[in-house]
């Protein structure tokens, strides 16, 4: 299958699930990650009418995507991946936002290399820890306020939703209880400091149809398109 007929696949795919949740018509966007995939299979997936694309190394961005968001300026590209402080300042400069802020002192160092930048802002999602197998993420309603605030007291940043990895397991009962767990954190989140919480960034390859069916508005697809990683 080529990634344009793969793209095709996976968008029947999301409609069905968002059919299948009485969600149809709602936007969900489509993520590809494109990490270890080089440029060719970018411009593949571009042509194929994607403009979303999602990165977990700064460098590897850089390389794949300076020149090519200048080309094409309806290009966005995601920070997926976790964030070295020591890098932000490069990230800030090429990602157009940063889902994976998972601690209270990469919010400042993002405050703090943003400060003095022009518009756009970048917009960042807090990162929910929803897996016992992953170490990232705010645990619980009080970190993640305690975090919305930090976030929020920065004019530089814009807080636009919150982003999950789920658990990697057959067991479909423990995917969805991270899933709705998210929901209800976005909706405790909403009350307490709203207008901020639009994207629910929920679901890859393995399990994006469940996401949806549980109320994603981004899910982040790269092997159901890309194939397996390349490197």
């Amino acid at each position: 299958m080529s990634i344009t007929e793969a793209i095709l696949w996976v968008r029947e795919r999301m409609e069905n699930a968002l059919i299948r949740s009485g969600r149809s018509g709602a936007e969900v966007r489509l993520c590809a990650v494109s990490k270890f995939h080089g440029a060719a299979a970018v411009e593949e997936a571009y042509n194929a009418g994607l403009r979303l694309f999602g990165e977990s190394r700064v460098q590897e961005a850089s390389g794949k995507f300076a020149g090519f968001k200048e080309a094409r300026p309806d290009a966005r590209v995601h920070l997926i991946g976790s964030l070295q402080r020591n890098k932000a300042k490069s990230a800030v400069s090429l990602f157009d936002c940063i889902q994976s802020v998972d601690r209270d002192s990469l919010i400042d160092e993002l405050g703090a290399v943003t400060r003095e930048r022009g518009s756009p802002v970048p917009a960042v999602l807090l990162e929910m820890h929803t897996a016992e197998d992953s170490k990232s993420g705010f645990r619980g309603a009080d970190a993640l306020c305690r975090a919305a605030e930090k976030v929020l007291s920065y004019p530089s940043l814009t807080l636009s939703g919150l982003m999950t990895m789920a658990p990697f397991t057959d067991d479909e009962n423990a995917v969805r209880r991270a899933f709705r767990t998210v929901v209800s954190a976005k909706n405790m989140l909403e009350a307490r400091f709203p207008g901020h919480w639009e994207c629910l960034s929920m679901g890859m390859s393995n399990d994006f149809e469940i996401a949806i069916e549980e109320g994603a508005t981004l899910v982040r697809i790269g092997t159901a398109i890309f194939g397996e990683r390349s490197a």
